[in-house]
């Protein structure tokens, strides 16, 4: 490796990544599954010197283990059960499970294949490396070590700003693990916010905590995530037998199955939060304690779920509508003003937060793209997130969806709380 390793422990990654992979081991361990690398923007290219760095940086990641230390964090968690966590202490990622090579428009392929409960914690590492190795290897010295301080003044300005109030973002936490410009800022940027909440600078708006379960475990902040498109999509989609029109329905049941009352915070959008809507019931809108939003307009989502809440008899006001599309401090507060009233709200802030330099940060995502032989796709309710190598199945899915949802709305048991 030409750079220092870049991910040294298998707790640097998002906490979600341990909450489904609980569920994952216990319910699904027989599911084979295919993870694809994207970049989203058109002008940057990976040279080979980045994909060969790339490559000796997976190969370093992959001869990590969980450290005892580490094991015993994880076992405080009320919700994690043992065994899963003895599973974790022979847990080794595996290098053969990787294709690197150049084979891709931006000059930069990565793909996985395996079982879905071993290769589900590779996502966000790969994107922290792959991130980490452009900006180092893209940048001059002088030039990195200037967007790293840019990186510094410009989050100290939007805490400053909270402290007077000129941003209310209620209650919000740190997402930004797999973009961030570095673990070294990343960690400098935890520290500044945790050193803020204790000593009361963030005005009226609360640091609740960070994704990063490393992160969170060093500065001893909450541990923050429930699940990601990813859980939904293979469970929907990846077992053959069943409809993907009713993906929400089985990934509700598997998840309640596994965490009860505990753990909720549900994900609307992987086919369509119209669609969610149908399955998220008055059982399942009380069991979990709130929604998050992830694609389309936020107003119009928020309101929606407000509706919806009260059309299953519940108060909006003992839920959480958690904010989580392509944040930045600015929209955050005017999204928190016009809900403050009438529901709990949160935020979970990434790219903003770890890699706000004023230059343009990557836009990558690694993504689940096929389970058990077959193609599988997130139909959100923002058209361009999507991400799928087969049109075809893009197609039938989109006709089951709406065909279930015509349908379905003629049912005497549909309440209402979708909008088209």
């Amino acid at each position: 490796m030409r750079l220092n390793q870049i991910v040294t422990s298998l707790l640097d990654t998002d906490f979600y990544k341990f909450t489904m992979g609980q569920v994952i081991l216990h319910q699904y361990p027989s599911m084979q599954v295919t993870w694809t690398f994207k970049c989203r923007n058109t002008d940057v290219h990976f040279t080979e010197e980045m994909i060969n760095e790339i490559k000796e940086q997976v190969k370093a990641y992959c001869k990590l283990r969980f450290t005892s230390d580490e094991l015993a964090y994880l076992r405080r968690i009320e919700f994690l059960k043992g065994n899963y966590i003895d599973f974790l202490s022979v847990y080794q990622p595996i290098y053969e499970h990787f294709t690197i090579d150049n084979n891709s428009e931006c000059g930069l392929n990565i793909e996985a294949k395996g079982p879905w409960f071993l290769t589900t914690y590779y996502e966000i590492s790969v994107l922290s490396i792959v991130n980490e190795v452009y900006y180092r290897m893209n940048k001059t010295r002088e030039a990195y070590h200037k967007l790293k301080c840019e990186q510094m003044v410009r989050l100290n300005n939007k805490l400053d700003k909270l402290e007077k109030n000129e941003y209310r973002l209620a209650a919000f936490s740190e997402f930004g693990t797999r973009r961030r410009f570095s673990f070294e800022t990343q960690e400098e940027i935890i520290r500044i916010l945790a050193d803020r909440k204790v000593n009361n600078k963030l005005g009226s708006s609360t640091f609740v905590g960070t994704s990063n379960v490393y992160f969170a475990k060093e500065f001893n902040v909450k541990p923050v995530g429930t699940m990601a498109h990813e859980f939904i999509m293979a469970v929907g989609q990846g077992q053959h037998e069943l409809n993907p029109a009713y993906s929400n329905k089985f990934a509700l049941e598997s998840w309640v199955n596994e965490y009860g009352t505990k753990n909720g915070i549900y994900l609307t959008d992987t086919i369509g939060t119209d669609s969610c809507l149908l399955d998220f019931n008055d059982h399942y809108s009380t069991v979990f304690s709130g929604v998050r939003h992830d694609s389309g307009n936020p107003y119009k989502w928020g309101e929606k779920m407000l509706k919806h809440y009260k059309s299953q008899g519940i108060d909006p006001m003992s839920k959480t509508l958690l904010f989580s599309d392509s944040l930045d401090f600015k929209r955050a507060t005017e999204i928190y003003d016009y809900f403050k009233d009438y529901s709990h709200i949160a935020f979970g802030i990434g790219t903003n937060i770890t890699n706000d330099t004023g230059d343009t940060p990557l836009n990558i995502v690694m993504k689940l793209t096929a389970c058990n032989g077959q193609p599988v796709a997130k139909c959100s309710d923002e058209p361009t997130k999507g991400m799928c190598k087969d049109k075809g199945y893009v197609d039938y899915l989109r006709r089951s969806i709406k065909w279930r949802m015509e349908h379905d709305k003629l049912s005497p048991e549909f309440k209402g709380g979708n909008e088209n």
